[in-house]
């Protein structure tokens, strides 16, 4: 998860409505009961956006965690289970739509093998999750003008894949 290329990334905000616009017609009534949708891309930099998703897009990746912080700084809402996010990938084209299954929040320590494992990265262990995840937030909560502490709020979000389709 280390970021080698801390550009920013672009959103096609246009591209991404389109991507939606594809999805709504297909399932009028997902779309309407969703009624909005984020446009998102994982990591903090195109080479970590471009990785996570290609998990997303192969089926291994099926979770994400985020830092409370983060959306606070943002001026964000948290997620909520049954909202839809477009994901993008580290050029800033949406690549598919995700719906938000299960959510919680906790702390670092309240991650557990399975989590881990359906977060799909690296090996899949918590180990492994602890340490990239670890190296994550304090990176970005560097760059926001922060720090990051294990004992932070964090959301831990399972999700699956809606569109396309397969």
């Amino acid at each position: 998860m280390d970021s080698s290329d801390p550009s920013e990334i672009t959103l096609d905000f246009n591209a991404a409505a389109l991507l939606w616009d594809a999805y709504a017609a297909a399932f009028p009534a997902r779309a309407a009961a969703a009624g909005e949708y984020t446009v998102e891309t994982f990591g903090d930099s195109p080479a970590l956006a471009d990785e996570l998703l290609a998990l997303v897009l192969d089926g291994r990746k099926r979770a994400t965690s985020s830092h409370v912080a983060e959306y606070v700084a943002e001026g964000e809402p948290l997620p909520r289970i049954g909202i839809h996010w477009i994901v993008c990938d580290g050029a800033g084209a949406p690549k598919a739509i995700l719906r938000t299954t299960e959510l919680r929040l906790g702390t670092f320590a309240d991650a557990d093998e399975a989590f881990a494992y359906d977060e799909g990265e690296d090996d899949r262990s918590l180990a492994s999750w602890q340490r990239e995840h670890r190296k994550f937030w304090e990176r970005t909560a560097a760059a926001r003008g922060g720090s990051w502490s294990e004992e932070d709020e964090l959301v831990f979000e399972r999700f699956e894949v809606v569109w396309p389709i397969g």
